[in-house]
């Protein structure tokens, strides 16, 4: 295993690096202490070709001017919440509203604008980097100082393990993910990957993209992905009035076989044979095809920045859910300490399989 810094630039009067991991069998992870961005992961295909299967920019500066959170650390909550408004104890709390009048990934300045304490790290598990931040309270209106430490670790047997960790001195709400952009073609758009979501239900949204509060089931629709799609047909067969800007943003309830070893996700391209599980301890997976995403030019890795051309699958609590008493609690109790694991597992698969 291999570990290597370099800079990226300065922000401020702190300075950014870019760490590259890379395993022995040639899959090569680029990521950044700002933002805790991942901006590169070459995998090979069936012939051995690497490519960088996810979307990302060549400067600093484009990061720090993305808006589409490239590829990057997710907080304080993930994902939305309505009118930017929670109660915890019978007091209400207003937070930033960045996404019309609501609240999104954390506000207007979330963990994914803010420079990490990096350390590198080798252990048994695999290569990686220890990135912390503390959030101090009040922090875009949440309540409580959080200490957060996220590890990057890259294993032998071409996995990205990603484990969360925070403490709080004070009761508050904590919703972690990653938002990488994933092409495993390297190129093009991913209408032609096949899907499979090992999930039986999900959380409908109305035209705010925000929960309606229901779970429904995943039976006899276009959201039942546990036998595997390709997302171009399950887009043609959805509802215009069911989709986001055309496209999938949707929490799935995971049946959560992670237990038994089963991952959350399998996604395939059949072209290039690049394979992608997903594992996750969280009780969701937010499925999200690039709708926002428009034609600007091209990231560094050359994928087009257009519609459709990444998707993500973000572990995560459901959207929405300190004011939807049906979903799983995201309340953080002072001394508990919230720890989650994902681990993005690469591989190739035969031409004929």
């Amino acid at each position: 295993m291999q570990l290597s810094r370099e800079t990226f630039g300065q922000l401020g009067d702190k300075d950014i690096d870019l760490y590259t991991i890379a395993n022995g069998n040639g899959l090569v992870v680029g990521l950044t202490n700002y933002g805790g961005i991942i901006t590169s992961i070459k995998t090979p295909d069936r012939q051995g070709m690497l490519e960088n299967i996810v979307l990302g920019y060549d400067s600093l500066e484009e990061y720090v001017n993305d808006t589409n959170y490239m590829g990057c650390l997710v907080g304080r909550y993930a994902n939305r919440i309505s009118r930017g408004c929670f109660q915890i104890d019978g007091r209400k709390y207003k937070l930033t509203c960045n996404d019309g009048a609501n609240h999104l990934h954390g506000g207007a300045e979330g963990f994914n604008k803010k420079v990490w304490e990096a350390q590198p790290v080798r252990e048994p598990r695999g290569c990686g980097v220890a990135l912390s931040y503390t959030s101090p309270d009040g922090e875009e209106g949440y309540p409580g100082t959080v200490d957060i430490q996220v590890f990057y670790l890259l294993t032998a047997d071409n996995g990205l393990l990603i484990e969360y960790n925070a403490a709080t001195d004070n009761r508050t709400i904590v919703n972690l993910t990653q938002q990488s952009y994933f092409n495993l073609a390297g190129d093009g758009t991913i209408l032609d990957h096949l899907l499979c979501i090992n999930a039986s239900g999900y959380t409908p949204v109305d035209s705010e993209c925000l929960p309606t509060g229901s779970l429904k089931s995943v039976e006899n629709s276009s959201f039942d992905f546990r036998a595997g799609q390709h997302i171009g047909q399950a887009l043609s067969d959805t509802s215009s009035a069911d989709l986001v800007e055309g496209g999938f943003d949707h929490n799935f309830v995971l049946d959560h076989g992670n237990e038994k070893g089963l991952p959350a996700a399998y996604l395939c391209d059949p072209l290039s044979g690049r394979t992608m599980e997903v594992f996750t301890s969280q009780p969701g997976l937010q499925f999200y095809t690039g709708n926002f995403l428009t034609e600007h030019g091209h990231g560094g890795n050359r994928i087009a920045l257009c519609k459709h051309g990444g998707l993500c699958l973000e572990g995560q609590h459901f959207p929405d859910s300190p004011n939807q008493r049906a979903f799983p609690s995201v309340i953080l109790e002072a001394g508990q300490v919230y720890h989650h694991i994902t681990r993005y597992q690469f591989g190739v698969r035969d031409k004929d399989e």
